[in-house]
């Protein structure tokens, strides 16, 4: 009886997810008007977070460096440490990375800015005032962070190049300029479509994917809050939860739709 509870209520929850997410579409005409309230939430979820994405995505393509040097210097090609860290950098680990830190920052933000408005029945004001609640709290929301997500996500494939290129050169003997070399040459792919090379625009275009789906999971968790400070505080922890969850699952399947040829 549990699991069909639970099971009911996953499929509830990802139903009024994806008629908000419909309703965001169907109001998308009216972003111009919106446009300053959608620069005023740019502003909370690209230049506030800027700080963690650079700190993240030093050490995390640090890392990478590190790792996958140490294991090719055992068979003499650390050479081609420039190349792998690009790749991981612009294919999975930028875009992912970043989608993860928004979930934790500015979806729980969100979902809990407008629990809070649910519970204190600022919500049912508006209704009542005939305002539409999607086009004032969740479109710009969405639209803010369907641009701060690539944005961010090109600023955390730069930077963990540079940590990488780094760690190459101090503690694995590659010359920067080896280094370098490589890593452009490993975003060379061409792409058939877009002016920008594959790896670029894949993990950019999963970037916009995963800011969607942060900012569409952490508002309909606000606005499903119900039960005073409690449930806004059950509101914040599924909507980071649920997004991490979706930004993984959807991450597997844009890799295989781009990768599989």
């Amino acid at each position: 009886m549990g699991i069909w509870t639970t099971i009911s209520g996953l499929g509830l929850a990802l139903g009024l997810r994806l008629e908000l997410f419909g309703a965001v579409l169907a109001r998308l005409h009216d972003v111009p008007r919106r446009r300053a309230l959608i620069a005023q939430e740019l502003y909370g979820s690209a230049i506030q977070t800027l700080h963690v994405i650079l700190l993240v995505g030093l050490f995390i393509g640090m890392i990478v460096s590190l790792q996958t040097g140490i294991e090719l210097a055992r068979i003499g090609q650390q050479d081609q440490i420039g190349t792998i860290v690009a790749v991981s950098m612009a294919r999975e680990m930028g875009p992912f990375i970043t989608a993860t830190i928004l979930a934790a920052t500015v979806g729980s933000a969100m979902a809990a800015e407008i629990g809070t408005m649910s519970v204190s029945d600022e919500l049912a004001a508006l209704e009542v005032l005939s305002i539409d609640r999607v086009k004032l709290l969740v479109l710009p929301r969405v639209v803010s962070l369907m641009l701060a997500a690539p944005l961010l996500t090109v600023v955390c494939d730069a930077i963990g190049v540079l940590g990488g290129g780094f760690v190459a050169q101090s503690q694995l003997n590659v010359s920067w300029q080896l280094y370098i070399d490589s890593a452009l040459e490993a975003l060379r792919t061409p792409a058939q479509f877009l002016p920008l090379p594959k790896d670029v625009w894949s993990g950019l275009l999963k970037s916009v994917v995963f800011g969607a789906l942060v900012a569409v999971i952490g508002c309909a968790s606000g606005l499903q809050a119900h039960g005073g400070a409690l449930g806004v505080g059950r509101a914040t922890r599924a909507a980071v939860r649920d997004s991490i969850i979706a930004i993984i699952i959807s991450n597997y399947f844009m890799t295989w739709l781009l990768y599989q040829s």
